[in-house]
C-alpha cells in the first residue's frame, strides 16, 4: 500500500521518487563515520537533491513533496535540509550573482527570541563594502555543529536588521549547548551560537530578508515538512489496522485520512498560488496554510494515540519519535498570534476591495 503521504500529495515528481529513495539507501547511514544526522544531510546535498525548484518558479509543489518526502523519514533531518535549501532560495533571491559552491551545509539562523540581538559593527571602515564583524548571541541555530555557511539576521548600528553570511569555521565562535534541554526535536541541535568579532559579509539590502515574498513562501514550505511528518504517523495507524476490525481504531483513521486530505489540499492549492503570483498576498496565505496544517498535525496526533494505544508509541522508537519531534516542530507556528496577523492582512485586502467598489460576501 502507498505511503498516505503520496496518497493525499497525488503524483510525486522525479526528485521526490529520488529522495525517497536515497533515504531508503543504507549508505545514508555510513558516511566517513560520521553522525548518522550529519551523514544523512550530507548523503542528500552530494547527491544533489538540494537543488531543488526554487519557490514562485512554477515547480513550488515539486519542492514541498521534496520536504514532505524527507520529513516523512526523520524530523530532525528535515528540519536541517529545509533550512539548507530556504538559505539557498534566499541567496538566489537576494544575491542572484552569488554562486554556492557543491558540497556545503547551509542554515537559516533568523530567530530574534534575546532582547540582546547579534550586532555587526565595521571592521577597518568596510561595513560599506559589504563586510563587517558580528558580536553577540544568536540562539535556536539548528544544526549548529553540523553547518559550514549561515545567514544570520542581526541589526547595525541604527537598529536596521540585516542579514549576513558566515563562516562557521572563522575564528570567535562558540556553540553553547547548555540551553538546549528539549526532547522533541533533540536530534536537530538547535545550540546557541555567541559571536565574538566574526567576520561576516552583509547579504542584500536592509530588511531585504523580510521584505520580500520569499520569506513567505519559505514559511508556507516548512508546513509542507510538518504535513509530511503528519503523513507518516497516519501511514503506521493504518498500517497497524490491517487484518483488524477494530471499529473505533477505524474511526479514528478516517478523522486522520480526512485532515490529512484537507491539509494537501490546501498545499497544493497554496503552491498553485504561489507559482501564479508569487508576490500576491504572500503573508496571509502563508500564515493560512501554516495554521491549517498546525491543526491538522494536532488532529492527527490526537486520533492516532487513540487509535494505536501505548504499544507502539512505547515500543517503535521511530515512531515514538516522530510523535515526540511534531508538536515541538510545528510550535513555529505561533498559534492565535500568526492567526490575527493572517486575519488584520485579510482586513487590509477586503478595504481595498471596498475601495475599488467591490463588497466581499
Amino acid at each position: 500500500m502507498a505511503a498516505l503521504l503520496d496518497v493525499h500529495f497525488a503524483r510525486f515528481d522525479d526528485i521526490g521518487r529520488r529522495i525517497a529513495a536515497a533515504l531508503r539507501d543504507p549508505a545514508m547511514d555510513a558516511a566517513d563515520g560520521a553522525p548518522a544526522l550529519e551523514a544523512r544531510l550530507r548523503y542528500l546535498i552530494e547527491a544533489g537533491l538540494d537543488r531543488l525548484p526554487f519557490p514562485g518558479d512554477g515547480a513550488t509543489l515539486t519542492r514541498w513533496q521534496a520536504l514532505a518526502s524527507v520529513a516523512r523519514h526523520d524530523l530532525a533531518l528535515v528540519k536541517l535540509f529545509e533550512s539548507h535549501v530556504d538559505a539557498l532560495a534566499i541567496l538566489r533571491e537576494v544575491v542572484p550573482e552569488h554562486v554556492v559552491g557543491p558540497g556545503s551545509i547551509h542554515a537559516v539562523w533568523a530567530s530574534e527570541a534575546r532582547a540582546d540581538p547579534v550586532t555587526i559593527r565595521a571592521h577597518a571602515g568596510a561595513l560599506t563594502a559589504g563586510q563587517g564583524m558580528i558580536d553577540g548571541r544568536k540562539s535556536w541555530c539548528s544544526g549548529a555543529t553540523v553547518v559550514d555557511v549561515a545567514l544570520m539576521t542581526a541589526v547595525d548600528a541604527s537598529g536596521a536588521r540585516r542579514l549576513v553570511e558566515i563562516d562557521l569555521a572563522s575564528p570567535g565562535i562558540t556553540i553553547d549547548r547548555s540551553r538546549w534541554q528539549a526532547v522533541g526535536m533533540a536530534g536537530s541541535g538547535s545550540f546557541d551560537v555567541v559571536c565574538d568579532g566574526v567576520p561576516a559579509r552583509l547579504v542584500g539590502p536592509v530588511d531585504g530578508y523580510l521584505e520580500r515574498p520569499g520569506f513567505w513562501h519559505g514559511g508556507a514550505g516548512v508546513a509542507a515538512c510538518w504535513h509530511g511528518a503528519a503523513a507518516a504517523i497516519g501511514t503506521r495507524v493504518r498500517d497497524l489496522q490491517v487484518g483488524r476490525d477494530d471499529v473505533h481504531a477505524l474511526a479514528h483513521l478516517g478523522a486522520i485520512d480526512a485532515a490529512l486530505a484537507c491539509g494537501a489540499a490546501l498545499l497544493r492549492e497554496t503552491a498553485a498560488a504561489i507559482d501564479a503570483a508569487p508576490a500576491r498576498d504572500a503573508m496571509r496565505i502563508a500564515l493560512r496554510v501554516r495554521g491549517a496544517i498546525a491543526d491538522v498535525c494536532e488532529v492527527v496526533i490526537h486520533h492516532a494515540g487513540r487509535a494505536m494505544g501505548p504499544g507502539p508509541l512505547c515500543q517503535e522508537a521511530d515512531l515514538a519519535r516522530r510523535v515526540a519531534d511534531l508538536p515541538i516542530f510545528v510550535r513555529q507556528s505561533r498559534a492565535e498570534h500568526d492567526r490575527v496577523a493572517q486575519a488584520r492582512c485579510l482586513l487590509a485586502d477586503a478595504a481595498e476591495l471596498r475601495e475599488e467598489g467591490w463588497e466581499l460576501r
